[in-house]
């Protein structure tokens, strides 16, 4: 893992979040795009060299609107760039870490992304991000 890649937050509702957090930045969200396959909306922030992505649920089914019943807003999960995405999931599958997707799938932001599962990570849930070279 190079660095923090960034900071996932859940919202409610993306477009009053968008309206905060440019307020909070000074800044607008420099990018926002929907990740249908996962249903959810995004936007991302800068905040210095830090993203803050925030993640509004498309649908009642999403993995977002399910910890939205559940936890309410607030921090979702903190990613991590990996240089090579398929080593780093058997890197951690062998130092005995939950990995909720074994195979990669295709992000917000250009990333393949994978998932380890909180109740390896101390109650965190980790995202492993890579640039897509596909696209």
């Amino acid at each position: 893992m190079r660095k923090i890649e960034h900071i996932g937050i859940a919202v409610h509702d993306l477009e009053n979040s968008n309206e905060l957090f440019s307020k909070l930045f000074g800044q607008p969200a420099y990018k926002t795009e929907e990740v249908e396959s996962e249903g959810v909306k995004t936007s991302f922030f800068m905040c210095g060299p830090n993203k803050i992505e925030l993640l509004e649920a498309t649908n009642e089914n999403s993995p977002i609107a399910k910890f939205l019943e559940k936890k309410g807003e607030g921090i979702h999960h903190i990613a991590f760039d990996v240089e090579n995405i398929y080593t780093e999931i058997e890197r951690l599958k062998g130092e005995g870490f939950t990995v909720l997707n074994e195979t990669p799938k295709k992000g917000a932001d250009n990333k393949l992304v994978a998932f380890l599962h909180p109740k390896s990570t101390n109650g965190v849930l980790i995202e492993l991000c890579q640039e897509n070279p596909d696209l």
